[in-house]
């Protein structure tokens, strides 16, 4: 009877955290539906006495953003991949091999976690404009081919957890290492690659400031630059802002819900015969 109560009350406060956090996403589409009277009526109504879904048509056709979802959608397929497999293959390296000063490069490595991005930015734009990128979606890809502090760090500590006996055997049949890490240890990454994948997928695809600061060129311009144009000196289109979020949340409320299967449904065990 105890634990029907406890989960009673576990299942209720769940509940309620869930309803917390999903209201901001309910009152962003309730807000796209309205007429702009509606929005700034008080008190705000929690639902709209006729729903506007021409407000979508009417947001999305304001701003070119059929151009702006294909860059958006090019630049974080592109630098989701690059970030994913070159962190792989680095976390491989580190937690695989034996060399002199692994230790303290994957010391320093770690340290640049502890660098903002505005120490940086400065730097980097010198850099990009040297290398001719700036005005392109170079800036925005290409850097994430390095892998990434964070997301080594996750996948190294998984990699040391496997046993070496997959390595010996896989020698002994005559594999090198380049096989063994693409038929052996890739597939075993899975869970963290999903889960890595996934991490950054939000992070570009709402990154706003790299595209501000490397890009003036408006056909360049991704999903966040083109939301923020509606932002004026005087007055605020906050139908079509709030249209326009709705529709980005959908491709990363997505991809977590392909990946959470693959994050929580793998077990490494389950490779390993006894």
């Amino acid at each position: 009877m105890k634990k029907k109560i406890s989960n009673g009350i576990l299942y209720f406060i769940l509940i309620c955290l869930s309803l917390i956090f999903l209201f901001p996403f309910f009152w962003a589409l309730v807000t796209a539906l309205k007429s702009p009277a509606e929005i700034f009526a008080y008190p705000p109504s929690f639902f709209p006495q006729e729903l506007h879904f021409a407000n979508f048509a009417e947001a999305w056709t304001a701003q070119p953003f059929t151009k702006y979802l294909i860059n958006s959608l090019i630049v974080t397929f592109l630098a989701v991949v690059g970030m994913t497999f070159s962190s792989a293959l680095t976390a491989y390296g580190f937690a695989r091999f034996e060399f002199p000063g692994k230790n303290l490069l994957f010391m320093i490595l770690l340290s640049t976690m502890m660098i903002p991005w505005e120490v940086l930015v400065i730097p980097l734009y010198m850099q990009y404009n040297f290398f001719g990128w700036l005005d392109t979606l170079k800036p925005l890809i290409i850097p994430s081919f390095f892998g990434g502090a964070f997301y080594i760090f996750l996948m190294k500590q998984f990699l040391r957890t496997i046993p070496k006996d997959f390595e010996e055997s896989a020698i002994i049949d005559g594999a090198n290492y380049w096989q063994i890490f693409c038929k052996i240890f890739l597939p075993l990454l899975k869970p963290q690659m999903v889960l890595s994948a996934v991490m950054y997928m939000i992070i570009v695809w709402n990154d706003y400031l790299g595209p501000l600061v490397y890009i003036s060129n408006s056909e360049k311009f991704t999903l966040p630059i083109g939301l923020s144009l509606y932002k004026g000196a005087h007055t605020t289109n906050f139908s079509a802002i709030m249209a326009i979020t709705v529709i980005m949340t959908v491709p990363t409320v997505v991809a977590f819900f392909i990946g959470q299967k693959h994050i929580l449904g793998s077990n490494i065990s389950s490779g390993i015969k006894g």
